[in-house]
Parts: C-alpha cells; structure tokens; sequence
C-alpha cells in the first residue's frame, strides 16, 4: 500500500520533473491511499493555478484511488508525530495516515525525507 502526499500528486498533475515517476507509483490507484487532507491541497493548488474544471477533474481521478478521512486515531498519531520530529499539522496527518494504514509514504517533501517509511523522491 502506498501513499502519496500533496507533492506527488502536483508533481504528477503539473507534469513536473518527477511526473513519470509517479506515474509508476499512481498505476494503480486501489493501492493507493489519499487523506483528505491531500484531496483538499491538490484541489487548492489546481484550482488556483489553472481552473475549477481542471481541479474537479483532478479530484475525480484522486476519487479512484483509498481516500482517508481523518479520525481521531490519525489525529493523535499525527500529534505525537508532530511533536517528535518537528512536523507541520498537514504533513504529520499525512504521515500518521501512512503510519496507520501501514502504507510508504511516497513524496518530494524535504520536510518528511528522513522519516521511518518513507519513499523520498528528490527534485
């Protein structure tokens, strides 16, 4: 089971430098998991830079893949792990989503490279 986090998505919506290699990740989208946290950040970002079409398209295709509400589980996961390494709210509820199901977390995100399960993908 894989994760990817808001600049994943990007990356790959965007047709930025590591598109094709989260192509690889997202083919098949039943394996992957997407907080809703990450819905709302990708659906922000597209929608702000090219149109609320473009950005319901996106959240469509993002729809096909696990998508994970925040419980209160993930909240406290994301909270300890916020504390013990210094995590900004959104990426330690992503984290802790990944940490919960069990998932790699797949990003570009400097900010989570070192972290225990994480797949980081430098740009």
């Amino acid at each position: 089971m894989l994760l990817v986090d808001s600049s994943g998505w990007l990356e790959f919506f965007m047709n930025g430098p590591l598109a094709s290699t989260y192509a690889q990740h997202l083919k098949h989208p039943n394996d992957i998991l997407t907080p809703t946290i990450v819905l709302y950040e990708v659906y922000k970002v597209i929608k702000r830079q090219r149109s609320e079409e473009e950005a319901l398209i996106v959240a469509a295709q993002m729809g096909k893949t696990q998508i994970v509400p925040l419980t209160d589980t993930i909240a406290l996961t994301a909270a300890d792990a916020s504390l013990t390494y210094q995590l900004e709210m959104a990426d330690a509820i992503v984290y802790a989503t990944a940490l919960t199901h069990k998932a790699t977390l797949v990003t570009n995100d400097a900010d989570l490279a070192s972290l225990p399960g994480v797949a980081y993908h430098k740009k």
